[in-house]
């Protein structure tokens, strides 16, 4: 089954109940037709790059998904509905990375020492 990574952001007035409501509305969409939600993962409220909808805040959440193809148009549809959702994002990857994603890491490397460090 194809796998896929769907990203969303939903608006910064939301509470973070509002946030997990909408990640449950997607797994339902997803489980509904036959598809499966590997990993939920919240990222947070984060500072965007440019104002988007007048927002300079997103709340970020990723779902890993094993899903055919028309599964993910629907969710795609639905996302594209929403009004908290100001953003989406949904890719095909080969295979699921082991553990929590990028974002959710702590830096593993030391930080470098600055030349003013002494």
């Amino acid at each position: 089954m194809p796998m896929y990574e769907h990203v969303f952001l939903a608006r910064q007035d939301l509470s973070q109940s509002q946030v997990d409501a909408l990640a449950q509305e997607a797994t339902k969409i997803v489980e509904s037709n036959e598809g499966k939600v590997v990993l939920t993962e919240t990222w947070g409220l984060r500072t965007l790059a440019y104002k988007i909808q007048k927002n300079r805040k997103a709340h970020y959440v990723m779902l890993r998904l094993d899903a055919p193809g028309n599964v993910v148009s629907e969710l795609e549809r639905q996302t594209r509905i929403n009004e908290d959702v100001i953003r989406f994002l949904t890719i095909r990857v080969d295979e699921h990375e082991e553990g929590p994603s990028v974002m959710m890491r702590k830096p593993e490397r030391e930080r470098k020492p600055r030349r003013d460090d002494n």
